[in-house]
């Protein structure tokens, strides 16, 4: 997807989603209505701004979504995160009406939008690519929508200056595209969709191509707008810092299906499976099996032969899981026979390697079995660094037993988990 919809019409759109946007076009005759079995509110009581009803989408025998259900309340910011191919983006374009789900429902305040054109739907899209128009200032490219729809040339005068505001570029109205930054572009391209008030902002990885110090900035810019405005965002990205900066909920998606829907903090401190663990930052994985499970806690043995104790809400005695932990909850110190000089519960390895990061020192621990474990460490003084064990050097590792998560398998491979870890 690389062109902006206006939200009067899709004429932006490219060849291949004009095909599904022109008005009189038939939608996928796929699309089926189901009765609605869940309670159509959010968590605080208030009816969803997006719903999705069992929705799935089918690319010839390739199944892109799977019976997804999604709630997204009014006034979210919403991001739905995952690795290419992961369905993601299609989801969003079922939104947006670019696509037609083959199965389930699409509803944007309580009204089912299937087989409606994008222009028709209470919605706009910013994409990666901004698709201003080069020719057009970049008050007659904000305006243009409104034009579009007839607006009064008083009332467009008003909003497109308001949204210029917004976004910081009042100063820049008259400036052509190709007087602009890479991030005031897509500040124009984000005022282009807020001036025609949609219910509903779908971003698809509007940040992607910028440089990694302006693509933050404008992560904080972009929660402020949202904040400001009260629009219902829906983000879509491969990038876990950028979502869990600022998502209100986040969905994290795999083969088409949603593995985790939750905040950000929970979805990096709790995670639900092994591949959400994996995804999210990075997360140290140890293999066990959960032995006796009481009152919510279970006993779980490692497979380096370490018994530690863990909540274990929803893993049943006998089944295979990992305990989590995270690189910077982890405490080294030199091995011990056993136990851990400060009484917590630990594992003890030899260091393979370490990294200087700036911040902290990286070190890489590995278990009997070749488990390898991430450590990270403050770099708070040289001294203490200077005091960190070098390679081959055996080390226990411990942690506070409330920073341990135990999570079961997911139904992945290993190779796909570690294809999605980014590099420390």
């Amino acid at each position: 997807m690389a062109k902006f919809d206006s939200g009067a019409r899709s004429d932006q759109a490219t060849d291949g989603e004009r095909a599904t946007t022109q008005p009189g076009s038939s939608p996928e005759s796929g699309a089926t209505r189901l009765e609605d079995e869940r309670p159509a509110v959010t968590g605080d009581g208030q009816q969803p701004t997006v719903r999705l009803e069992r929705v799935s989408k089918h690319f010839g025998e390739l199944v892109a979504v799977r019976d997804l259900d999604l709630d997204i309340g009014s006034g979210e910011f919403f991001t739905l995160l995952g690795p290419s191919g992961c369905g993601k983006t299609t989801t969003l374009r079922m939104v947006a009406g670019f696509e037609q789900p083959t199965a389930g429902r699409v509803l944007i305040e309580g009204a089912d939008v299937a087989g409606l054109p994008s222009y028709k739907r209470p919605t706009n899209t910013v994409f990666q690519s901004y698709a201003l128009f080069p020719h057009l200032s970049v008050r007659d490219n904000v305006a243009f929508g409104l034009r579009r729809k007839k607006v009064p040339k008083d009332e467009i005068k008003q909003r497109v200056e308001a949204e210029l505001e917004r976004v910081g570029l009042a100063a820049e109205v008259n400036r052509r595209p190709n007087q602009l930054s890479g991030g005031q572009q897509q500040r124009v391209a984000l005022a282009r969709a807020l001036v025609n008030l949609p219910k509903v902002l779908l971003l698809d990885e509007p940040l992607g191509a910028l440089d990694l110090k302006l693509r933050k900035g404008l992560q904080l810019e972009l929660k402020r707008i949202q904040r400001d405005v009260g629009i219902t965002f829906v983000y879509v990205t491969h990038d876990q810092e950028e979502a869990l900066t600022m998502s209100d909920r986040i969905a994290v998606m795999s083969n088409g299906v949603v593995e985790q829907e939750d905040t950000p903090e929970n979805v990096y401190e709790r995670p639900s499976t092994t591949f959400v663990a994996g995804f999210i930052g990075v997360s140290n994985l140890m293999p066990g099996t959960v032995t006796t499970v009481r009152a919510g806690r279970g006993t779980i043995k490692l497979d380096t032969g370490v018994e530690v104790e863990a909540g274990v809400d929803g893993i049943q005695s006998g089944e295979r899981c990992h305990a989590v932990v995270r690189p910077e909850k982890l405490r080294i110190s030199a091995a011990s026979s056993g136990s851990s000089p400060d009484g917590l519960p630990g594992v003890d390895g030899v260091v393979q390697s370490s990294v200087y990061l700036g911040t902290a020192t990286q070190l890489v621990v590995s278990l009997p079995g070749d488990v390898p474990m991430t450590v990270l460490v403050p770099n708070a003084s040289e001294a203490e660094r200077a005091r960190l064990p070098g390679g081959g050097a055996p080390v226990r590792l411990s942690w506070e037993p409330e920073h341990m998560h135990v999570v079961r398998e997911s139904q992945i491979r290993r190779a796909d988990i570690e294809e999605t870890v980014p590099a420390a």
